[in-house]
């Protein structure tokens, strides 16, 4: 087997396969990519059949990002004629009595020239009238918005990757990435792997991954779920008839139409507990789960019917729940990626980013926010602070 290679990268997830996908486009069979599990596994975050990817984002920093993933998502569905994005469009909810915490949505999506719709809770029933709203409630509308299949994703990307003559490895856990002259050194229980450049994309694992790097980022990991209804409304929760969408408040709940599954999906975000890879309890959770079953309940009745599963997986989030995509400041041959638990719909451009920083030092992207030297991960002191 090759040993040596210019490109490798660790952590095959959506993102890591993104990576995989665009090196390989540039660099062919010099690139190597490493997953500790089987590809498209469930122990992570990118395990599943669905995510949202929206247009409606809180910042500039993300909506100057957010028509590039379907760029570049479009490309990969291209190029293998496997759908990937199914666009339903979406709906950010808001309390009635709390109708600005959308207003950085709304304002970033007009810096951006990204056209959106200011609804009141009458007008999303009347177009949408699965939904039960307070008819004064504020409500934005994206049509844009829709599901990304990451799990298909994963698999498509590393299809075409080895096409061009990339390496996976897959059940190949990294043991040591260790800093030499010119490169690195990438030990598995099989091998021994030489590499010039390489993009860290294990989430969760990442600051173990990077111990011998010198780098460590401030993450906390959570055990988060997702439940799947077996709604008896089946037609009225399909793609064509019903959106994804989020619910702004104190505590924020989000869900999907029928896709993947034979049921609708749902979750609350940040519900779960803090813990670490090696100590989740990969059991349903019954605190948030009654929290959206409440919420179901009282806003989208129709959604709900027998639980068909919960299923679990990590959020792993810096303190700030912005990206890390950057270069090590003492090891610019190193790129780390972390999507900070909302990061799969913009994972085939964060690939496209990093396939950049590893082939040139550079990139087109406007990605100065999500810096591996900003605040959040640098100073003790900075606060946490994870909804967005």
């Amino acid at each position: 087997m090759k040993t040596s290679f210019k490109y490798a990268v660790i952590g095959c997830g959506v993102i890591g396969s993104s990576a995989i996908y665009w090196l390989a486009r540039a660099a062919g069979d010099e690139v190597v990519g490493f997953e500790r599990y089987p590809l498209g596994h469930d122990k992570g975050a990118s395990g599943d059949h669905s995510r949202i990817i929206r247009l409606s984002y809180h910042s500039p920093e993300y909506t100057a990002l957010t028509p590039h993933t379907y760029d570049t998502w479009g490309e990969v569905e291209a190029e293998s004629g496997v759908q990937l994005v199914v666009r339903c469009g979406g709906v950010d909810l808001t309390p009635v009595e709390d109708p600005h915490l959308v207003d950085d949505y709304a304002a970033a999506m007009c810096g951006a020239g990204i056209p959106f719709e200011d609804w009141t809770g009458a007008d999303t029933m009347r177009r949408f009238p699965q939904f039960t709203l307070d008819p004064a409630c504020r409500v934005l509308y994206q049509e844009q918005s829709g599901l990304l299949d990451p799990r298909k994703a994963i698999h498509t990307q590393v299809a075409l990757a080895r096409g061009r003559g990339a390496t996976m490895l897959d059940n190949t856990p990294v043991l040591r990435l260790i800093p030499e002259a010119g490169g690195f050194r990438i030990v598995t229980d099989a091998s021994e792997f030489t590499v010039e450049t390489v993009t860290v994309a294990a989430d969760a694992w990442t600051n173990d991954i990077l111990r011998e790097t010198g780098a460590q980022f401030p993450l906390t990991v959570t055990e988060e779920q997702v439940t799947y209804f077996a709604t008896p409304n089946l037609r009225d929760f399909m793609p064509d008839r019903f959106p994804i969408w989020i619910a702004h408040g104190q505590e924020s709940f989000y869900g999907f139409p029928v896709y993947g599954e034979v049921a609708t999906k749902a979750g609350l975000d940040i519900g779960g507990d803090e813990v670490k890879v090696d100590t989740r309890a990969w059991q349903p959770n019954p605190r948030p789960y009654d929290k959206l079953v409440g919420y179901l309940e009282r806003t989208i009745p129709g959604s709900i019917g027998p639980v068909l599963f919960t299923r679990t997986c990590l959020y792993t989030m810096p303190p700030d729940r912005n990206f890390i995509i950057d270069r090590l400041p003492e090891h610019p041959n190193a790129i780390v990626l972390q999507g900070a638990a909302h990061g799969a719909k913009f994972a085939c451009v964060i690939g496209k980013i990093a396939s950049q920083l590893a082939t040139t030092g550079e990139t087109d992207y406007p990605i100065s926010a999500f810096a591996a030297t900003r605040p959040a991960l640098t100073d003790p002191s900075f606060e946490r602070q994870f909804a967005i």
